[in-house]
């Protein structure tokens, strides 16, 4: 086992048992509490515990191995899970956020995280995105020639000669090019980002893409920082690190040919990836930080300050998905647990399940850990069609109606991405820690959807809207 230690100094669980009970004992207090039941036969199962050591742990990573007083910033991937309480639980913890949309900034500002401690990232942002961020002093990524053009013309005077557009007021903003250091892709190609034709960033190894960058940086003394982002599920460490080290050149490169100290600052990303097959927690950040220092020394030599934008490997050991088993069937000899989660609350697990099976473990009515002679079955979701599995022929002690099953490491990208399939309904979500008595204490994180709040959505206020647009080809739809 990998000996790492908090900030305590406390070797850390990485085994995955303090969490796995930590879990266990919050099922049954979810289902003797009432939060579990025939009338809510789904939650979201947060393990508070757990997430402020991941932060700990990602800080004592790095703060280990860089030069003392290196500004550092880890903005937490607002994408992984984004909801308010989670980014202000974070945000007491260090964690800044890292943004790639209007709601994810507005989810960040409702939580506190302040514009110094956010960066934002997105492909494809708008003229008022930029102009909104620029004000506030948020940091920002710029992913292509274009995008920059637009910045040029918020940030006159301040730009290369003949660029037109209205400036903005003086912005504190920290801003970068994001570069593809085109160092190839991993197991799943849907999260690979530094393929060769990915559509982040300036491709680096494109003909003529490197002078262009270097040149950006020498018109524009503002740009001080440099981002690249390779990790993310089935990246392999030594290909993040070697993104890394493509980046931490380049930016070597660009100070010593501008002639001046221009980029200060280094955005690694994050996207290390998780283990979705035990409760171990593996690798961990102590690792990767080691596999970095010992490739690029001189990202934590203190002439650098560093950025990182973990989200996964933040969140998803802490998370549960459990379900009611509404219905315990057989079909062609293979038993059948019909549950309340199914792809509106795993998505990838069900449309993609070869790169994304989730761990399934078996409850009883009284949310017990569930024994017995281990049984070859499906756990299947509620939608209407045939594919909507949590798991298919997996052995787990025989699932029965009342029982239920629980969808693990389900923290990141699972409960809070709701897919409104059939209109179901999004689960309420709760925090848990263990309380001084023994037991467990649940506050909500969110709530549960209503059917009112469904109707609402689809546009129930506007239910005469289309019947009164006149009939096509009657007199009044006619020029």
């Amino acid at each position: 086992m990998d000996a790492d230690f908090d900030t305590t100094g406390d070797m850390v669980d990485h085994n995955g048992t303090k969490r796995a009970n930590r879990r266990d004992d919050a099922v049954r207090a979810a289902v003797e509490q009432g939060l579990l039941g025939p009338d809510a036969p789904l939650v979201g199962l947060l393990d508070v515990t757990g997430i402020r050591e991941s932060a700990a742990e990602l800080r004592a990573a790095f703060d280990a191995a860089l030069a003392p007083g290196t500004p550092v910033l880890h903005a937490f991937a607002v994408k992984a899970t984004p909801l308010v309480p989670v980014l202000r639980l974070l945000r007491e913890e260090g964690i800044g956020a890292e943004v790639a949309s209007p709601g994810e900034l507005a989810l960040a500002r409702a939580a506190g995280v302040p514009p110094h401690r956010t960066v934002l990232d997105s492909p494809a942002k708008t003229p008022a995105e930029l102009r909104e961020a620029l004000a506030l002093g948020i940091a920002v990524n710029a992913d292509n020639p274009q995008e920059l053009a637009r910045i040029d013309a918020l940030m006159l005077p301040h730009s290369p000669k003949g660029m037109g557009g209205t400036p903005i007021a003086s912005s504190r903003s920290p801003i970068g090019i994001r570069v593809n250091p085109q160092v190839g892709g991993g197991s799943i190609g849907a999260t690979s980002t530094a393929t060769a034709t990915s559509k982040f960033g300036v491709a680096l190894l494109d003909e003529g893409a490197r002078e262009w960058i270097v040149g950006a940086y020498a018109e524009r003394p503002w740009l001080t920082r440099i981002h690249a982002h390779t990790g993310s599920q089935g990246i392999p460490l030594a290909l993040m690190v070697r993104g890394v080290a493509e980046t931490y050149a380049l930016a070597e490169e660009i100070n010593g040919r501008v002639g001046r100290r221009q980029i200060d600052t280094i955005d690694i990303g994050g996207g290390l990836p998780v283990d979705f097959a035990s409760d171990a927690t593996s690798p961990t950040y102590a690792q990767y930080v080691r596999l970095l220092s010992e490739a690029v020394p001189g990202l934590f030599g203190g002439r650098y300050g560093l950025v990182t934008e973990f989200g996964r490997s933040l969140l998803a050991k802490h998370g549960t998905v459990v379900a009611r088993v509404e219905y315990a069937k057989s079909a062609g000899g293979r038993p059948v647990a019909v549950t309340h989660a199914g792809v509106q609350v795993a998505t990838r697990t069900v449309y993609a399940p070869g790169s994304w099976p989730l761990r399934i473990a078996a409850y009883d009515g009284k949310g017990r850990p569930k024994t017995g002679p281990e049984v070859v079955q499906d756990v299947a979701g509620p939608a209407c069609f045939s594919g909507d599995l949590l798991a298919e022929g997996r052995a787990l002690p025989l699932l029965e109606q009342g029982d239920f099953a629980a969808a693990l490491d389900t923290g990141a990208y699972y409960f809070a991405h709701h897919y409104a399939y059939n209109s179901l309904a999004r689960p309420g979500i709760y925090g848990f820690v263990r309380n001084g008595g023994g037991g467990t204490a649940f506050a909500v994180v969110r709530e549960a959807q209503t059917v009112d709040e469904i109707v609402a959505e689809s546009g129930g206020a506007h239910a005469a809207a289309l019947t009164t647009l006149p009939a096509t080809g009657s007199p009044s739809a006619r020029p």
